[in-house]
């Protein structure tokens, strides 16, 4: 009888797991933007990216594979090891392309979210950390309860980086269960978020490189290494919901996420709704 509980729980109760990490920084003033961002994984995957990623790092330190970590912006200045011992920029920028490509080629039960804020559009007392979690949340939990409707049944587990503005971010998962994002009460997650150290996790170095993948296309204007993962963004009924961008400009934005909510907006509303959205002035 033990067996056959066991069986149904697992049959029944079956888990996604959202990485993620940040891309910038909430204070700096030279950086437009701020990210948080990674990549939402079945529970059977994890081992799958954590085993490839292993292999990826042997080539960098066959003797000690683990001492290897893949942080993005490490990668990027090649200032530590191993990367400092990289002459070619093109020889370090192609290790982030080699990490970001095993997101692009996962199975399809894989997705990618990520929230990317334009501080300059942050209104007085607002605080970017917090909305820039609130907002992955709330979508993993919103793609947990399309799965339900599609008879799944699916519950999720937040992951974060234990460096990730760490102290804000604690509090905020204390409540968000309880209290709920500005959005509603998020109801598909079995626990609070887990803290945990990225050098031991290969899933949260994915999710620093899709982070700093969203930063760099939104921040710096530089698309090759989001054009890798472009398609990954969760997506339902033509938009892009894995993927948030808020800025002053939604108008004339080509990114995935504006432009697919755009269309779908011209689709379905009503002619003299188009033309008032596109008037001077209108904010929507």
């Amino acid at each position: 009888m033990r067996s056959a509980e066991c069986k149904f729980t697992r049959l029944h109760f079956l888990l996604y797991l959202l990485y993620l990490d940040d891309a910038g920084s909430a204070n700096n003033p030279l950086e437009d933007y701020f990210v948080l961002g990674g990549v939402c994984v079945f529970e059977s995957q994890a081992d799958w990216f954590t085993r490839e990623l292993d292999l990826l790092a042997a080539r960098f330190d066959p003797e000690d594979p683990y001492r290897v970590e893949f942080h993005a912006s490490a990668i990027y200045a090649r200032r530590e090891a191993p990367w400092k011992g990289f002459k070619d920029p093109e020889d370090a920028r192609n290790v982030m392309r080699s990490v970001l490509s095993l997101a692009r080629d996962s199975c399809a039960s894989s997705c990618c979210f990520a929230c990317a804020i334009q501080k300059s559009t942050l209104q007085p007392g607002q605080d970017c950390v917090a909305l820039a979690f609130e907002d992955p949340c709330r979508r993993f939990d919103l793609f947990l309860e399309r799965k339900n409707k599609q008879g799944e049944r699916q519950n999720g587990l937040i992951i974060l980086d234990r460096s990730t503005q760490e102290t804000s971010l604690q509090r905020l998962s204390r409540d968000f269960r309880t209290v709920g994002t500005q959005w509603g009460q998020v109801r598909n997650l079995v626990d609070t978020p887990m803290f945990v150290d990225s050098r031991a996790s290969r899933l949260v170095q994915l999710a620093d490189h899709v982070a700093y993948a969203v930063f760099r296309r939104f921040n710096a204007r530089d698309t090759q290494y989001f054009d890798i993962i472009q398609s990954r963004f969760d997506e339902a009924d033509g938009v892009v919901h894995g993927l948030e961008h808020r800025h002053s400009c939604k108008h004339q934005c080509s990114c995935p996420a504006c432009l697919s909510r755009r269309l779908v907006r011209a689709v379905y509303a009503p002619p003299a709704a188009i033309i008032c959205r596109n008037s001077p002035g209108n904010l929507d």
